[in-house]
């Protein structure tokens, strides 16, 4: 595609409208070729059942104060669990917890089937084996576009060794040294 600007003169309008000139497809493959890594968000719903959902759109804000991100679809179902929980997990994966980004990336069905987690903060699920954890507390949201940004005031976090799992381009990967080497 053409790197030659694309938007109209008043941007605000465009999103107001849904006028945007851009292929939502051809959009979403481009960004496909940022590598990010791969979170499940955990939060424990009103009736006092957990909830969680695969994420990439994790990033940090801040670190003094302590502070992430992270977004979710408008329509997902999920939606009105966060928006109502006092604190949230975002539990990174490693490479070995594929077929679990994968069980947690489902609509329907029971996710926390066979998945070894405690509460954490808010009783926000933390889930064993995870690369890192980051235990906040939903500091606010904000609308942007088809999704709502939670802003997260990390109250407690964790973290080994272990390799993180990878997303770019459609598909689960890992990270190479530039000799061909895995991480450890």
């Amino acid at each position: 595609m053409s790197d030659a600007p694309k938007h109209p003169v008043d941007p605000a309008n465009e999103l107001a409208a849904d006028n945007s000139t851009i292929d939502p497809r051809d959009f979403r493959n481009a960004l496909g070729t940022f590598a990010t890594g791969v979170t499940i968000v955990t939060a424990m719903s009103g009736d006092g059942k957990p909830y969680g959902v695969t994420c990439n759109s994790f990033a940090s804000v801040s670190l003094n104060p302590p502070l992430v991100l992270w977004s979710l679809g408008m329509f997902s179902q999920g939606l009105a669990i966060f928006q109502n929980s006092s604190h949230f997990t975002v539990n990174v994966l490693g490479v070995s917890q594929e077929v679990l980004a994968s069980q947690f990336a489902r609509s329907s069905g029971d996710k926390f089937a066979g998945v070894t987690w405690r509460p954490g903060l808010g009783n926000a699920p933390v889930l064993s084996d995870a690369v890192a954890s980051f235990q906040c507390r939903a500091a606010n949201r904000y609308y942007g576009g088809d999704h709502v940004i939670f802003l997260g005031a990390v109250e407690a976090y964790a973290y080994n060794q272990k390799e993180p799992l990878l997303f770019a381009r459609g598909q689960f990967g890992r990270f190479l040294a530039p000799d061909g080497d895995k991480t450890p």
